[in-house]
């Protein structure tokens, strides 16, 4: 179903989906309304879900950035599912195996932040915390 050209496009809105279709087209050799339509193929397919901004956290003045791995306890696994989005510092959370049950990408101010948010973490479990130096490689 995904041809070459088809992947050409989607390498190209890895790197900036504001991409226009003009300059798409002209980087791989198709009309703008050849990329419209493969792109509106591709949505439609569930290929491409969606499109995100990609936030400057430092800039918005969250200058501490942390992975947490988190053991829950066994009775809280789902009411901490269920509490999620009262988290508004986590920007990534996922569900893994393991000895720790989730994984987070969190934001924060400060470590004061940090440790305050450390402390709300305690009623689910015990976390792990570490703190991101620098991004090597986007996706």
């Amino acid at each position: 179903m995904v041809d070459a050209l088809d992947l050409k496009i989607i390498e190209s809105l890895k790197v900036n989906s504001r991409t226009s279709f003009v300059d798409i087209g002209k980087h791989i050799g198709l009309s703008p309304s050849s990329v419209r339509e493969r792109i509106q193929k591709l949505e439609d397919a569930g290929i491409i879900e969606g499109y995100k901004v990609q936030l400057n956290n430092k800039k918005l003045g969250f200058g501490l950035e942390v992975f947490i791995m988190f053991k829950l306890f066994s009775t809280k696994l789902y009411i901490f599912c269920e509490d999620l989005n009262q988290f508004p510092e986590i920007y990534e959370a996922y569900r893994i195996t393991g000895t720790h049950n989730i994984f987070m990408k969190v934001v924060l101010i400060d470590q004061l932040h940090l440790q305050q948010f450390i402390d709300r973490l305690l009623i689910y479990g015990e976390p792990t915390t570490h703190l991101i130096l620098s991004n090597l490689k986007d996706l």
